[in-house]
């Protein structure tokens, strides 16, 4: 079976342009099957686990594709990367607490009843103008007397409450 692949898809750096071509092609119906094999949610705009992967999964295909891997070995770890991805999100989804927290994250409180939370924003490097920024950006006053509660999201957006909307 291996010579086989060999002939058609080439080896190591014997790979000519036509076999990383028919890689290439190969590679992008495999890499469809796989995310939706996975979740949709992989390359959206989320957790740092969603992007993580993302940049994981790009470069174990790319070697597929270069031939600097084996090609079906390469295959099986993208696929199994993507069900790893699944099965941990599955787990954050049934503990919110915990494994949950540690795996995607969890919102900081960057604003309480107007007062920016310092500790908060210098933890999670948020600066006042970031802050101001967020603001600005979902139409909300600048005035931070305004604000009930401002959160980091898990995916790295502020979400603003303001004291109207109580």
């Amino acid at each position: 079976m291996q010579e086989y692949i060999d002939t058609f898809l080439g080896s190591g750096e014997d790979i000519n342009w036509w076999q990383m071509a028919l890689r290439a092609i190969i590679v992008f119906f495999a890499a469809l099957f796989i995310v939706r094999t996975g979740s949709p949610r992989i390359f959206g705009k989320n957790t740092i686990f969603d992007i993580v992967l993302g940049i994981i999964y790009g470069s174990v295909l790319s070697r597929a594709i270069t031939g600097n891997a084996p090609f079906v070995p390469t295959l099986v770890a993208a696929l199994t990367l993507v069900l790893l991805h699944k099965g941990l999100a599955a787990i954050s989804y049934h503990s919110s607490f915990g494994i949950g927290n540690m795996i995607k994250g969890r919102p900081m409180v960057l604003v309480k009843d107007g007062e920016m939370q310092k500790k908060a924003m210098r933890s999670s490097s948020v600066t006042e103008e970031d802050l101001r920024e967020a603001l600005r950006n979902s139409g909300c006053s600048p005035d931070l007397d305004l604000i009930e509660v401002a959160y980091l999201e898990r995916n790295g957006d502020i979400s603003i409450v303001t004291k109207s909307d109580k």
